[in-house]
């Protein structure tokens, strides 16, 4: 990776659009097929609220990279943004994604919401765990559906929330099959001092499998035996 483009990353992870545009434009008067370039050039015109130029030279990328991700989902997410519209951002946090041992999870979700929704969201993105009787879903803060946790775990979490855990969730990374949420634990009930919230152990939670293959230890079989009996 050249200097220019290192510079160009930096600027956006600083939320600093007008130079962004700036370093963008001048790596692509070198090359104008720089994919990666134009991809900068259109979000950081879209944080400027220039939508009209932001899927102009989203379209570009298209032209060159017909299945290119980013762009697909940007000219969607700014099909209906009009000039002077605000599109808050915040400066990347590294640590918003620092993982753990026990407090921390990265897990993909399941059963997927529209692709309108899908491409709304960003990276670092909030969003929110709403509990139900037999789930626990994903959703924006205006409460729409973005997917569910699988099943072994959201009966894990729908019990520890019970028991008075507070959990924060943001998004890991999304596409427009597969959305990755981190989820930390923001607080422990006193009721649950020597219960982690996620094992250790290289598990993935996988819908179906019973829950007393997922989770091995002790201690955390008597809270999900009280699950199943409720189920």
């Amino acid at each position: 990776m050249n200097d220019l483009a290192q510079q160009a990353i930096y600027n956006a992870l600083s939320c600093e659009w007008v130079k962004a545009v700036n370093v963008n434009e001048e790596i692509l008067k070198e090359n104008p097929s720089d994919v990666d370039a134009l991809n900068r050039l259109a979000r950081a015109q879209a944080e400027l609220g220039k939508f009209k130029k932001a899927r102009e030279t989203a379209k570009k990328v298209v032209k060159l990279d017909p299945f290119n991700t980013i762009a697909l989902k940007s000219i969607s997410k700014w099909k209906n943004m009009q000039k002077g519209e605000n599109y808050p951002s915040s400066p990347t946090k590294a640590q918003i994604f620092l993982e753990e041992p026990g407090k921390t999870k990265i897990i993909s979700l399941l059963h997927l919401g529209s692709v309108k929704i899908l491409a709304s969201l960003d990276a670092g993105d909030e969003v929110f765990l709403n509990t139900h009787s037999h789930r626990v879903s994903v959703t924006l803060p205006d409460g729409k559906y973005i997917g569910r946790l699988p099943d072994n775990l959201s009966a894990h979490l729908r019990k520890l929330i019970k028991m008075g855990n507070d959990y924060q969730i943001f998004i890991k990374s999304v596409t427009f099959s597969e959305v990755k949420v981190f989820i930390r634990e923001t607080n422990r009930s006193p009721k649950l001092t020597d219960i982690p919230s996620f094992s250790s152990e290289k598990i993935d939670y996988i819908s179906f499998t019973s829950p007393k293959l997922v989770h091995k230890k002790e201690d955390m079989n008597n809270h999900q035996e009280d699950e199943d009996k409720e189920e």
